[in-house]
């Protein structure tokens, strides 16, 4: 990948991660307050649903900077001599490198932000692998998806999706991801708000999911499903979109200048 297409990917990524997280932090934040422990209404209910969202801000302009960069890296850098049948593997290869990157930075804000948003207090524990065990298998989902989607659009019509297609194709793969991962997250966000001392805020996520199974079963597993399968639907086409049309737009830009 040449130097523009460094810089498109780092700037396109990070005009995306503001412009999602700020606009559907509200379903976030509904989201995150059903899966609590403490139940909905006591973790806040509806009120104050921007808690938390200054660093929200802050962190996810790199943070999906880092992500996308890295994606893109590794595609390009997997895309030698590739097979169709390969693609797949490589777009889910790429996307979990890019997760590992942008965990680095994803880790503090999406802690306070989510103590932000239930008023938790206790400390936490292996945050880091946490959030990979979550966030890894959903990019596993999601970006091959996407990628396989956007394929099969262009094939039809016999020419690259536009930027609002790719956006359309990024809510299916993202409200999929969204559904099949929901216990995932819900054991992350039961890890991430477990009380100091307890055998959830030790860390293990297999644990944490058989907590739930045991007192709350399937329900409780899939606790949150519809607000996060809603979120990320609304937040794939807008981030993806988003990604694509700013993407393009700066590598066009790119060609012009001398």
């Amino acid at each position: 990948m040449d130097r523009p297409g460094f810089t498109a990917s780092l700037v396109a990524g990070g005009v995306a991660g503001v412009s999602v997280d700020l606009i559907l932090y509200p379903l976030d934040t509904i989201k995150t307050r059903l899966q609590s422990p403490q139940g909905f209404k006591k973790a806040g209910g509806f009120r104050g649903i921007y808690a938390g969202i200054p660093s929200a801000a802050l962190g996810s302009f790199p943070n999906a900077a880092a992500f996308f960069i890295t994606y893109e890296y590794v595609k390009w850098f997997l895309h030698a001599d590739s097979s169709s049948y390969l693609m797949p593997a490589k777009h889910m290869l790429a996307a979990s490198a890019g997760e590992v990157v942008a965990c680095l930075i994803r880790v503090p804000s999406e802690v306070v932000k989510q103590r932000a948003q239930v008023s938790a207090s206790s400390r936490t524990f292996q945050i880091f692998s946490n959030i990979l065990y979550q966030e890894i298998p959903f990019s596993l989902v999601q970006f091959p998806l996407w990628e396989s989607l956007k394929a099969l659009w262009s094939w039809r019509q016999d020419h690259v999706v536009d930027s609002w297609q790719s956006a359309v194709c990024g809510a299916f793969a993202g409200g999929f991801a969204a559904v099949v991962t929901t216990p995932l997250d819900v054991a992350k966000t039961r890890i991430m708000l477990a009380k100091a001392g307890s055998s959830t805020a030790g860390g293990n996520v297999l644990s944490a999911l058989h907590g739930v199974w045991r007192t709350q079963g399937l329900s409780g597993l899939f606790a949150g499903v519809f607000p996060r399968m809603a979120a990320i639907s609304l937040g794939g086409f807008i981030f993806l979109g988003a990604y694509d049309q700013t993407r393009s737009l700066l590598l066009e830009l790119g060609k012009e200048s001398p």
